[in-house]
C-alpha cells in the first residue's frame, strides 16, 4: 500500500517513513507542493500526508489544485496549524482529515486505514505468498494456517518485502526500516536478519532471494 509523504523537514519526514514503513506500508517522499500535484496527477498514491507549510505550492494550493482537477486521492493534512479554523480551512480545500502535530503515530496508522477502507483502496483480507500470509489487522504473520515467530527486526524485515513480493528491496531501504535510528549498527547487520528469516522459511515454498549489488526479494517457489 503506498503513500506519499510531502513534508520538507528531512528528520521529520525520515522518521515518519520508516515508521510507517516498519508498519507495512510503501512510502514515497516529496518536500514541496509541486512535486506533490506532479505525484498526484501523474503516480497517485493510495493515501497523501500533507504538510501545509511546504515550500512552492503550499498545502492549501496543492488541495485546492488536486480537487479542482477532480483527483481523489484521499489526503491527511498534518500541521503543527492546531487551531479549529485552521482546520476548517483545510477541510474545507478538500482534505479527508486532519491531524495537528505531534500526534501518535497508532492514531496516525488508524486514521490512514479507516480512510483507506472508506475509500475502497484497503483489504482486509490477508495479503499471501504462497503458504505465507500476513494478516493487517493482528500485524501477525502465518506459515501454512501456524503463527510465523519472528522477532521484531524479522518482522519489520518480512513486512517490507511482502510490499512488494517478487521486487527486489534495495538493501539500504531494508537497513533504514529493521535498524531505525540507530548509528551505531553496522550495515552488514542486515545481512544477519536475512539470514535468519531465511532459515525460518526453509521448506514452505517460500524464498528469501539475494540479488547482489540489488538487495532482498520475496517469491514463491516454482513447482518442482
Amino acid at each position: 500500500m503506498k503513500l506519499l509523504l510531502v513534508e520538507d523537514d528531512f528528520a521529520m519526514a525520515q522518521a515518519l517513513q520508516l515508521a510507517l514503513e516498519r508498519r507495512g506500508f510503501e512510502v514515497d517522499r516529496c518536500a514541496n507542493g509541486t512535486d506533490a500535484l506532479a505525484r498526484l496527477r501523474h503516480d497517485p498514491p493510495a493515501l497523501a500526508l500533507l504538510d501545509l507549510t511546504i515550500p512552492g505550492l503550499d498545502g492549501l494550493q496543492v488541495l485546492h489544485k488536486a480537487r479542482a482537477e477532480g483527483l481523489d486521492t484521499p489526503i491527511v493534512v498534518l500541521t503543527a496549524r492546531a487551531a479549529v479554523g485552521d482546520r476548517v480551512v483545510g477541510l474545507n480545500a478538500g482534505a479527508d482529515d486532519y491531524l495537528a502535530k505531534p500526534f501518535d503515530l497508532d492514531e496516525l496508522e488508524a486514521r490512514i486505514r479507516a480512510l483507506l477502507r472508506r475509500h475502497g483502496r484497503d483489504n482486509d483480507a490477508p495479503q499471501r505468498v504462497g503458504a505465507l500470509s500476513f494478516e493487517r489487522r493482528s500485524g501477525a504473520f502465518y506459515l501454512e494456517g501456524q503463527v510465523l515467530e519472528l522477532t521484531p527486526r524479522e518482522q519489520a524485515l518480512l513486512k517490507a518485502l511482502f510490499a512488494t513480493p517478487g521486487h527486489a528491496v534495495a538493501k539500504e531501504k531494508l537497513f533504514r526500516v529493521v535498524f531505525p535510528m540507530e548509528s551505531e549498527i553496522q550495515f552488514e547487520a542486515i545481512e544477519v536478519v536475512a539470514y535468519r528469516l531465511r532459515k525460518k522459511l526453509v521448506g514452505s515454498g517460500v524464498s528469501l532471494v539475494t540479488l547482489r549489488g540489488l538487495g532482498y526479494l520475496l517469491r514463491e517457489d516454482a513447482p518442482a
